[in-house]
């Protein structure tokens, strides 16, 4: 199986991360707290988890506090896709990762310690990478002895933004926490699983938060202000951040305990894509399109997409194996279009599927707001597509009926979900729900073990694209 994300075992002693938040860039989504009083600026301790989202080319603040002018300090991905760690309050000292952080699939862990008291330069900020000390540096300087952060003082404190104005972070956070004048190590936030060797998330406990230190679980709860939204800190501290820009939507239960498919941002395509990778902006003509994040290579799938613009043009969802990869990456975008085999694509405006630029009719058509479905029965080597519920050929996927049997056009042993755009369309715009959506549900279906939030009931035995199922389901 092609899984491009990892963490796909359970968190030690069935620790599961319930949430995330989605961060989109283009709707200035940030996370704000100034505090009422200073705590330790030379020694603390950030930790969390992350998984990226529109690889942008410009910086992403991950956290940042800056009193208004002057200097500031800032953990961020640069322009070149490096994480960038400036913690010392003159600006002057930064580590810079050889290292770039692409991978728009995967959850990582990041912990950052900062001691500017510690007697060796070298150790006044470490930084680990999923559980491993990180030591390659492009550029590599330390603070002086005794210097201090913005980190703690009374300015404002921002979780993906830079001073509220830009830089915003794209893709997911979770478990984030800050011990404030307490060094840990990255024990205290995950292990090793025993069987796989994958980096993974345990109870955070047993810690000493400080003033300032706060544990955002990006679940309402706490008392005083601010508590009631998705920045509360749950330490005890009460120290809640602002929401800014969120809404309940950005809740999200893609976390590392249980990673939800996305759509890959990285296959070339004319495309822009918002909302955690979830969104995806036809804007220019021509064939283009992109894949889900994680590939199957066996077990029955099920997954929405919904139609939020363009309704007169010609939106594609579909199939593809790795042929029909590599066939598109070369030219063609949108399943089914295209002289080889492994695609299959359903056009959304008529209601016809199409293997090879050849089109038969087989459901209904539709337009803005409208749902398709797509199951996908690997064992059987069928697929079926359903407008709001209905799915075409009066087929049904529970019973293994009338479905549209691809044995002979997807050959490849991986399969992936499509959405692409057909030659001459433009500006159409489809939000994908492998299980964990960016748009508003009005009725919530699971799976049947209890997986996903999508507007029509999965078929029976057909389950959301998570590591959680694939584990179990996915061979």
């Amino acid at each position: 199986m092609i899984i491009l994300g990892t963490n796909s075992v359970k968190a030690a002693g069935g620790f599961d991360v319930d949430n995330s938040l989605r961060f989109n860039d283009g709707s200035s989504d940030y996370l704000s707290r100034t505090p009422s009083s200073a705590g330790n600026t030379k020694k603390f301790t950030i930790s969390f988890w992350l998984k990226r989202g529109t690889i942008t080319g410009a910086d992403q603040n991950i956290f940042h506090a800056f009193p208004g002018s002057g200097s500031r300090s800032q953990i961020l991905f640069n322009s070149s896709e490096q994480l960038l760690v400036d913690l010392e309050a003159g600006n002057t000292n930064r580590l810079i990762t050889t290292r770039v952080f692409r991978d728009t699939s995967a959850w990582s862990n990041i912990v950052i310690v900062y001691d500017s008291d510690n007697g060796t330069s070298g150790n006044r900020v470490i930084i680990y990478i999923n559980g491993v000390r990180e030591t390659s540096f492009g550029t590599e300087t330390y603070p002086s002895s005794g210097s201090t952060s913005q980190i703690n003082t009374t300015t404002q404190h921002e979780i993906s933004s830079y001073d509220g104005s830009g830089s915003y972070f794209d893709g997911y956070l979770a478990e984030f926490v800050l011990l404030d004048g307490t060094v840990a190590d990255a024990t205290s936030f995950g292990e090793f699983d025993e069987d796989s060797g994958i980096w993974k998330p345990i109870k955070v406990s047993g810690l000493t938060f400080g003033t300032n230190g706060f544990y955002q679980e990006y679940k309402q709860s706490g008392t005083g202000t601010n508590a009631s939204g998705m920045g509360a800190d749950t330490s005890g501290n009460t120290n809640h951040f602002a929401v800014n820009n969120l809404t309940a939507v950005d809740q999200s239960t893609d976390t590392c305990t249980n990673n939800f498919a996305t759509l890959n941002s990285l296959i070339p395509s004319s495309a822009s894509f918002l909302e955690g990778n979830l969104r995806c902006n036809f804007a220019s003509s021509g064939e283009y399109g992109s894949d889900s994040s994680i590939g199957i290579t066996s077990g029955k799938w099920y997954a929405e997409f919904k139609f939020t613009a363009g309704a007169n043009h010609y939106l594609i969802l579909g199939v593809n194996d790795q042929n029909g990869q590599n066939e598109r990456s070369r030219s063609n975008g949108s399943a089914g279009k295209g002289g080889a085999t492994g695609k299959i694509g359903y056009r959304c405006s008529d209601g016809k599927y199409r293997v090879n630029n050849s089109h038969t009719s087989y459901g209904g058509s539709g337009g803005d707001g409208d749902i398709f479905s797509i199951a996908i029965d690997k064992d059987n080597e069928k697929v079926y597509f359903a407008v709001n519920g209905t799915y075409g050929n009066s087929g049904n996927p529970a019973n293994n009926s009338n479905g549209i049997d691809v044995s002979s056009v997807l050959t490849g042993d991986t399969w992936f979900f499509n959405v692409g755009n057909d030659t001459g369309d433009s500006e159409t715009q489809v939000e994908a729900n492998f299980g964990s959506p960016s748009y508003a549900i009005s009725s919530g279906n699971a799976d049947g073990d209890g997986f996903g939030n999508f507007e029509f009931a999965p078929p029976s035995g057909f389950f959301a694209l998570c590591t959680k199922n694939l584990a179990e389901y996915g061979g």
